[in-house]
């Protein structure tokens, strides 16, 4: 039987693989489909690693961590369980809520759905790592200032999905938020607020409330 491929010579298992457990990069509203397969081939290329656990290094809010994982640990879990940073939350577990919304290199991913060790040589950045001096960052006292949390489980990664989004679109429309926040979901539906705290940081140019 032969191996059909689509147009771009791009086969259907290695799309599979490259959007599965292995990624989770979001591809609504921050990554187009094109950055979604070239992001995911450049994660899941390498040696297999395993079955027993392994060392690893990831660089997480600007430090370095070296930690010894399964390879089958995801980045949350090992952020969560070995490292303690718990910004991120585990809610759904199945890459489809955003409450584990971190960034990798900038751009979105879910940390459930996307493996540790996949993670290394990548710059990774949690919500704990958006406050600088210990200052907040002006998206977190703008979603305060418009009550867009409630039992604050989606909150964190609301944020971070927010921070990209502004900084792929300074300015952005209220249309602009709905659509680039659409990879993030709140069970409490404080849509509203959250709206209001991106318009409002975007155009003030992220100097609202005093923070940096």
């Amino acid at each position: 039987m032969s191996k059909a491929k689509n147009g771009s010579g791009f086969s259907r298992r290695k799309f599979l693989k490259g959007v599965g457990v292995g990624t989770g990069a979001l591809s609504t509203g921050l990554l187009s489909t094109a950055e979604t397969l070239s992001h995911a081939g450049a994660l899941t290329s390498g040696t297999p690693q395993g079955p027993g656990a392994v060392p690893i290094t990831l660089h997480v809010n600007g430090r370095v961590h070296r930690l010894t994982v399964e390879p089958r640990v995801t980045l949350l879990d090992a952020l969560r369980m070995d490292l303690e940073i718990t910004g991120a939350k585990r809610v759904c577990d199945r890459g489809t809520c955003g409450a584990c919304s971190m960034l990798l290199d900038g751009k979105v991913i879910y940390g459930c759905s996307m493996l540790a060790i996949d993670a290394q040589g990548h710059a990774i950045t949690t919500v704990e790592g958006l406050s600088v001096d210990g200052k907040p960052h002006p998206l977190m006292t703008a979603f305060v200032a418009h009550d867009g949390q409630q039992c604050g489980f989606c909150t964190p990664g609301f944020i971070v999905a927010s921070k990209a989004f502004l900084d792929r679109t300074p300015h952005p429309t209220r249309e602009q938020v709905n659509h680039g926040l659409g990879g993030n979901l709140c069970r409490c539906g404080t849509y509203h607020g959250i709206r209001e705290a991106v318009l409002e940081v975007g155009n003030s140019g992220g100097k609202a409330h005093g923070a940096v």
